[in-house]
């Protein structure tokens, strides 16, 4: 009864239109109520849940992501990944993956890298003649893989969410080696395509422009050097890496690339303050509806139902990730991880998944969902930007969630794809 007192409050505040960060502080607060807690309590819960120093990283990288977002990053990433594969047969398609990979590595965000990438990539690849659609849904598939590698925002809120028994740079590594495997996935699937259709074959650029092209593009990409440098060499942590991360991108940008006027900068900075003050309120009153699950046993009762179900930990993962990948469809990526992980890490532990492995299991899941109907909000700004219809960029969409499941499934039960490169560096 308990747990249908808190889900069932949660799920109704959410059908009838109320913000989900609301909906998780007003639904703890049913909970609250029915098992006889002090409010004292919630409001002690909700300070604790935003009051962490490795909660700094968020802020930071979204700042550095905007930074060099509108600084026009994403312009000399399309050009320099254009060196490195725009001269084959549907070199656009690739140029729009390895530029979403570049974007994806700085910006930490599937949205910002799906908006600064796709109003790039999308009018020009319409203009060499290639459907807008499919223009579309190579940019918001492509974006996915932002999510895995690092500086993964959402990496960071699964370790939180986890209560910090999992590193965030473990979990930085952990994400590259997916996120290479799930780009050239999809690179392999746009190369059938260019040779099936007959997408037209870029051109070979001149030695001198391209050094020149590769040069401005270092400046920027030196943001993913020195994040994972400093990490990996023991100098900083992965907050105080967030926070490098901004001056360097506000040096390149401002003094470097100077295409962003310094008029702007307060009207970014105001940008900026109202994505993190969202996510912070989600944040604390999910650490409240936590706190109250944590009470009425929630956690225990699934893991029961979860073993009870199967001893087959292939079978348990598989139920995990239909589950996953259903709520993914319907809610966004940042409420589920927060609500979720507390509730599935006692499973995964007891059939003996490594959290690090089940945090990538879970970006890969949710990622797919920020792609499909009817919540995908990736899907729905890829389709502004693309200027086509959200069922004409599904269809489009079709074979590239089948690249995207099958990276799943490898992450899933081939444990060493997440776990080799934490172990070797860490």
């Amino acid at each position: 009864m308990d747990a249908l007192i808190l889900l069932g409050s949660f799920l109704l505040l959410i059908l009838i239109g109320m913000p989900v960060a609301y909906a998780l502080g007003a639904a703890a607060l049913i909970g609250a109520w029915w098992i006889d807690i002090p409010f004292q309590a919630m409001m002690i819960q909700v300070t604790g849940g935003v009051n962490k120093f490795s909660l700094l990283a968020i802020p930071f990288f979204v700042l550095a992501g905007a930074i060099m977002a509108e600084g026009g990053m994403s312009r000399r990433l399309v050009a320099f990944a254009s060196v490195l594969v725009g001269f084959v047969r549907g070199g656009l398609s690739l140029v729009n993956l390895v530029a979403s990979s570049f974007f994806g590595a700085i910006s930490g965000s599937s949205v910002a890298d799906t908006a600064s990438v796709g109003s790039v990539l999308i009018p020009e690849m319409a203009r060499r003649g290639y459907p807008r659609d499919y223009a579309t849904a190579v940019t918001v598939s492509g974006s996915v893989q932002a999510l895995l590698t690092p500086p993964s925002h959402n990496a960071v809120l699964y370790s939180l969410a986890a209560g910090g028994t999992v590193s965030i740079g473990s979990l930085f590594m952990a994400g590259i080696v997916p996120g290479i495997m799930m780009n050239l996935c999809l690179m392999a699937l746009c190369l059938v395509f260019a040779k099936k259709r007959n997408y037209p074959k870029g051109e070979v650029i001149p030695l001198k422009q391209a050094l020149k092209i590769c040069r401005e593009a270092m400046w920027g990409m030196m943001t993913l050097f020195i994040i994972l440098g400093g990490i990996l060499s023991g100098v900083f942590t992965a907050t105080e890496s967030a926070a490098i991360a901004v001056v360097w991108a506000f040096f390149v940008t401002m003094c470097i690339y100077r295409d962003y006027k310094w008029s702007e900068l307060p009207k970014l900075m105001h940008r900026t303050v109202r994505t993190i003050s969202i996510v912070m309120i989600l944040i604390g009153f999910a650490a409240s509806f936590g706190y109250i699950m944590t009470l009425m046993e929630i956690p225990a009762k699934i893991t029961t139902a979860f073993l009870t179900l199967s001893d087959n930990r292939y079978v348990i993962l598989m139920c995990i990730n239909v589950m996953l990948l259903l709520l993914g469809t319907v809610m966004d990526m940042a409420p589920l991880i927060l609500i979720l992980t507390p509730i599935l890490m006692p499973v995964i532990v007891g059939i003996g998944v490594d959290p690090v492995q089940f945090g990538m299991i879970m970006l890969v899941n949710l990622g797919i969902g920020l792609i499909t109907p009817p919540v995908g909000a990736v899907l729905f700004v890829g389709s502004a930007i693309g200027k086509v219809s959200i069922e004409s960029t599904v269809k489009a969409l079709l074979p590239f969630y089948a690249m995207l499941f099958l990276v799943l499934m490898l992450v899933t039960y081939v444990p060493a794809i997440s776990l080799w490169l934490p172990h070797l560096v860490l």
